[in-house]
């Protein structure tokens, strides 16, 4: 087996692989390849996902390894902010200092889960249809008739079942098999991981294919809930969408940074803002470039006024360096359609800031901002709440 070691957004490094790996490589989007000086070495890059996946023929796979710029405790900090995984509390995920994503990720969920079992497996109601031989719950009249022809036994019944086989469970057992597969889980870190499994015997696997099941936070499940935020960042890097939409899936797990980045931005800013009053609304999908609504837009954070006017647009870029015109031609267009006097550019770790006003506009503003990743989570959120004041306070007495 081939293992390539990458950094996010390092140098180009020569690889010796073979026709086969550099198609699937390619295929899969987990890294950029290009031809090398001679024929069987090729140049290999980070195609903007951190974390290991292994592609390939099953005789001779590639490893491909990712290691994030961002520190690991800081990325688990953004982690934690990703829209749909609910229950985080990020004090309570300890990595221990390990400098790659997947084996921080697998000892994080591996001791939330164990912290969360240690006062037993939780247990709740989940409603059950079978045909029993004798009467449970409440029958199923119509389909008693149509399956049973008016025969009295077996009996179509349906009836609510006190057991362990919830999604609560469910959801950390499909996170212990995924991590159990995958490459660089650390020996002690698999035990831990075997030992979830035969703590939720009884426990049905999750279908393949099948989105995961739902689950809401309540007093009942809390103790679970760091663990099931972890267990949802497990599955969801187990797959990811390329540029055409098309979802893939990956042997491994691999995040993607921009995404990871966007979803930090609006929702630690979405609840800095709230004390500020107004609404929020993330990735909002009511506005169009054109009358005949041909053209949508999709910002990734609208401030609305209280009577439900969009007041300020903000968009979220995983970029450093010179600014693209295209984030600014984005952000122009989003102001225009929407009649707003000001936009905002968040980019990660960009040195410097800028306010653009734009010509032939009534004092059209755009905002370049950014976010130190590299500082503390406390600091991090101290800079988030600056932006929200900035956005809610300062730049709002200036247009008016």
């Amino acid at each position: 087996m081939t293992v390539v070691q990458l950094r996010e957004n390092g140098p180009w490094t020569e690889h010796e692989l073979t026709p086969e790996q550099v198609t699937a490589l390619s295929a899969a989007g987990l890294a950029r390849v290009a031809p090398g000086p001679r024929p069987g070495l090729w140049r290999v890059r980070d195609n903007g996902l951190v974390g290991a996946a292994r592609a390939g023929p099953a005789g001779d796979p590639v490893e491909i390894r990712v290691e994030p710029k961002t520190p690991i405790d800081r990325l688990l900090f953004l982690l934690g902010h990703a829209r749909g995984v609910r229950g985080w509390r990020q004090e309570e995920v300890d990595a221990e200092g390990r400098p790659d994503l997947l084996p921080a990720l697998a000892h994080a969920f591996a001791r939330a889960a164990e912290r969360a079992l240690r006062q037993g497996v939780l247990l709740g109601y989940r409603e059950t249809e079978e045909a029993l031989p004798v009467v449970r719950g409440r029958i199923r009249v119509a389909d008693q008739l149509r399956r049973r022809h008016g025969f009295p036994a077996p009996v179509e019944v349906r009836y609510d079942d006190y057991t362990t086989d919830i999604p609560e469970n469910r959801l950390l057992l499909a996170a212990a098999h995924r991590l159990l597969v995958l490459p660089d889980v650390p020996a002690a870190t698999r035990g831990l991981l075997r030992h979830l499994l035969l703590r939720l015997d009884g426990v049905e696997r999750l279908v393949p294919g099948r989105p995961p099941p739902a689950w809401s936070p309540s007093r009942l499940n809390t103790r679970y809930q760091t663990a099931l935020g972890l267990a949802a960042l497990v599955l969801r890097g187990a797959s990811y969408e390329l540029d055409d939409g098309t979802t893939v899936r990956v042997d491994g797990l691999m995040l993607e940074m921009w995404r990871v980045f966007e979803d930090f931005v609006c929702v630690a800013l979405a609840e800095a803002l709230r004390p500020y009053g107004g609404t929020v609304k993330l990735q909002d999908k009511r506005h169009h470039l054109d009358r005949a609504r041909r053209v949508p837009l999709r910002p990734d954070l609208v401030v609305n006024t209280a009577d439900g006017r969009p007041s300020t647009v903000v968009d979220a870029k995983y970029k450093t360096g010179d600014t693209p015109q295209g984030d600014l031609y984005q952000v122009l267009a989003y102001c225009t359609a929407m009649r707003l006097h000001r936009g905002y550019l968040v980019y990660a770790s960009k040195a410097e800031t800028h306010t653009h006003v734009i010509t032939g506009t009534d004092g059209l503003r755009v905002a370049e901002t950014a976010l130190d990743l590299s500082s503390s989570p406390d600091g991090l959120r101290a800079q988030v709440e600056r932006l929200a004041h900035r956005i809610a306070v300062v730049d709002a007495a200036a247009v008016r």
